[in-house]
């Protein structure tokens, strides 16, 4: 994946060898620019059309094949419909990018002939993705696993599949229960919104003044004096992929048959 002629520089030495053609992949700014505001994530620095050809047709001329390019719109896929001035920003953002992403892939298309693959999209942006004709495939990551960052979605009715639990370890008071380790925040701006859920038992809650912490994790509720020591809280996580940095396996159960796979990013270990 690449978005500038520096990356083919650092791909090219580490390969120590020009008789390799590597296979690459631009990605592509798909944010929404509204005058002078930017709103979406600061990823590439490629945007127009001009811009991706040009690096096309470098990639070419220094002995890469460019088989792809890449679109991650995550201001429609990262964004839960949360008031009427983020559904327009949305509808806004599919509309310009409609017109412009076949702009860019007819621009490399030019260059380099037929494209392998012409990814877009992320969990909250499935449906208006796929209707685009020039998009060869769609991307669904944390949606997988419906995390807590989906529940408020307009598109579709969330269904959640991961799950952690947490073991508890101590009683502090008859109605709250401290559980070991927890502090899974995810990414992107600190809030309530990155923060694990307790879902089972049901009733439970964090507490104020601790939330979920490296060491422990306190929750309180009628529940929480039921909780015996050594017993579990099952929690949802907010986003999918600091989970599973943090787990080195899931296992997936499905009609009381259990299967152990490694977790996706760290493919079994845990940095």
């Amino acid at each position: 994946m690449i978005d500038s002629s520096t990356q083919l520089d650092l791909i090219r030495n580490a390969l120590g060898s020009r008789t390799v053609r590597p296979r690459v992949c631009l990605d592509i700014d798909a944010s929404l620019r509204v005058g002078p505001v930017h709103l979406g994530v600061r990823r590439s620095p490629l945007r127009t059309p001009d811009q991706a050809a040009a690096l096309a047709r470098v990639a070419e001329s220094e002995g890469f094949d460019v088989v792809g390019i890449m679109f991650y719109e995550a201001q429609i896929a990262g964004l839960p419909d949360s008031s009427l001035p983020v559904r327009v920003v949305k509808k806004m953002s599919a509309r310009e990018l409609a017109t412009r992403r076949g702009d860019v892939v007819d621009a490399v298309r030019a260059v380099v002939g037929d494209l392998e693959i012409v990814n877009s999209g992320g969990t909250g942006s499935l449906e208006v993705s796929s209707a685009d004709r020039v998009v060869t495939e769609v991307t669904a990551g944390s949606g997988l696993y419906v995390p807590t960052l989906f529940d408020a979605y307009d598109s579709f009715t969330p269904n959640p599949s991961l799950f952690f639990a947490l073991s508890a370890v101590r009683k502090p008071t008859p109605s709250i229960t401290t559980l070991f380790g927890g502090g899974y925040i995810a990414s992107g701006p600190p809030g309530a919104a990155r923060v694990p859920r307790p879902v089972r038992p049901a009733g439970l809650k964090l507490l104020r003044n601790e939330g979920a912490g490296e060491v422990q994790t306190p929750v309180r509720g009628r529940a929480a004096s039921d909780v015996p020591i050594g017993g579990r809280v099952w929690f949802r996580h907010a986003k999918a992929g600091e989970l599973c940095e943090r787990f080195a396996q899931i296992h997936v159960v499905e009609d009381g048959a259990r299967t152990t796979v490694p977790t996706y990013r760290g493919e079994g270990h845990c940095w």
